[in-house]
C-alpha cells in the first residue's frame, strides 16, 4: 500500500510537469538572458528558506512537547509542500504526511497533527502581517481593486475557519467530532450523487477530533508563546521578499521598497486562495498584472515573475520530490 501511494505522488509529479513544460521551457530561455549571480543567489536564500521553515514548525511543535532537529523537520516540511502540489487537498495531503512521519519517529500522531495545522494557521496569520502592509502601499498608491480586497476577505475566512477549528479541538473533543462528522455526512452526500460507498468515515472524524484534543492536552507554554512562530514565519515571508528583490536585480530592473512588499504580497495572495496547486497558472497570469501596476514595464514585469517562480516553486518542487523519496527511503528512526 505505501508503494502504491508512492508511485501515485510520483505519478501525480510527472503530471504536473507534463502539464506546465512551455511554462518550463519559458523559464529556462529566460534564464540565458538574466545575470546567473543573481538567480544562484535566489536559490541560495530559497535553501535558507527551507532551513527557516523547519525552524518554525520546531518552535510550534517545542510548544506541544515534540523535540525534533530542524534538518529532519525541514525535510518533511519541503516533502509536504510536494504532496501538496500533486495532491492538492487544501494541505491534508501534508498534515497527513507529517502524521505519518511521527509515527514512523515514535512521536505521538496527535501532538504533530496539531502542530503541522498549527502551522498552516500561524503561517497564514504571519502573511496576514505583510499583507496589511502591502494593502497599505496599493491604497497610497490608489492601486487597490475590488479582487484584492475580495482575495484578503476569502484569506482571513480560511484563516478565521482554521482558527475556529483548532479553537473548538483545544476546548472540547466531542464538539469537534461532531463539527467533523457533519462535515463527513454532507461529504458523503453530494458524494453518493455519483457512487453508493461513503467517502468519509464519521466514526474517523471523532477519532480525529480525540486525536486533536490528546495533541493540546500537550501544550507545554502559554498560548503567547505563538508569537514567536509567526514571527519565523514573518521571517520567512522576508526571505521570499528578498528572493523577489534578486529577480529584480538579475535584470536590472529599479524598484522601490514598496513595489517589493506589495508585489510580492499580491502575489502570495493569490497562490494561497488559487483553485490550482500552489497558484500554477494564476500567478504567472496575476504577478505581471501586479507588477505593472506597480510602473515595472510589462515585458520586465513577466520576466521578473519567471525568475522568481523559478526559485519558489519549481526549485522546491524538484527539492520536495527528492526529500519525499528520501523520508520513504531511509530506515526508521528508532524510537528513543
Amino acid at each position: 500500500m505505501k508503494k502504491l501511494f508512492i508511485v501515485t505522488i510520483f505519478f501525480l509529479g510527472v503530471v504536473v510537469v507534463a502539464f506546465s513544460f512551455s511554462e518550463l521551457e519559458t523559464i529556462l530561455f529566460t534564464l540565458q538572458k538574466a545575470h546567473l549571480g543573481f538567480f544562484l543567489l535566489a536559490l541560495l536564500i530559497q535553501m535558507i528558506w527551507f532551513v527557516s521553515t523547519g525552524r518554525m514548525y520546531q518552535s510550534i511543535f517545542h510548544l506541544l512537547g515534540v523535540h525534533e532537529d530542524v534538518i529532519t523537520l525541514s525535510r518533511i516540511a519541503t516533502a509536504a509542500n510536494f504532496v501538496n502540489v500533486v495532491a492538492p487537498t487544501a494541505g491534508a495531503g501534508g498534515v497527513a504526511l507529517f502524521a505519518a512521519e511521527a509515527r514512523r519517529r515514535g512521536h505521538p500522531t496527535g501532538k504533530v497533527t496539531v502542530a503541522a495545522a498549527l502551522f498552516l494557521l500561524l503561517d497564514q496569520a504571519a502573511f496576514l502581517v505583510i499583507l496589511s502592509l502591502g494593502l497599505i502601499v496599493l491604497v497610497r498608491r490608489n492601486d487597490l481593486t475590488a479582487g484584492e480586497i475580495s482575495a484578503s476577505l476569502f484569506l482571513f475566512g480560511i484563516a478565521a475557519t482554521y482558527a475556529s477549528v483548532l479553537y473548538i479541538g483545544y476546548r472540547s473533543a466531542e464538539k469537534l467530532g461532531n463539527l467533523l462528522a457533519k462535515f463527513a455526512r454532507g461529504i458523503n452526500w453530494a458524494v453518493r450523487l455519483f457512487r453508493r460507498k461513503n467517502y468519509l468515515s464519521e466514526e474517523r472524524a471523532h477519532e480525529f477530533a480525540h486525536e486533536i484534543a490528546d495533541g493540546f492536552s500537550g501544550l507545554t507554554e502559554k498560548p503567547s508563546s505563538l508569537i514567536r512562530p509567526v514571527v519565523w514565519g514573518i521571517f520567512d515571508k522576508g526571505l521570499l521578499m528578498l528572493i523577489l528583490i534578486c529577480s529584480f536585480l538579475a535584470f536590472e530592473v529599479p524598484f522601490s521598497t514598496g513595489t517589493i512588499i506589495a508585489g510580492f504580497s499580491i502575489a502570495y495572495l493569490f497562490l494561497i486562495v488559487s483553485p490550482t496547486p500552489s497558484g500554477i497558472g494564476i500567478v504567472e497570469g496575476i504577478m505581471p498584472v501586479a507588477l505593472t501596476s506597480l510602473n515595472v514595464n510589462w515585458s520586465q514585469a513577466v520576466v521578473i515573475t519567471l525568475i522568481y517562480r523559478a526559485a519558489t516553486f519549481w526549485f522546491p518542487l524538484g527539492i520536495g520530490a527528492w526529500a519525499f523519496r528520501t523520508l520513504h527511503t531511509e530506515r526508521a528512526a528508532p524510537v528513543g
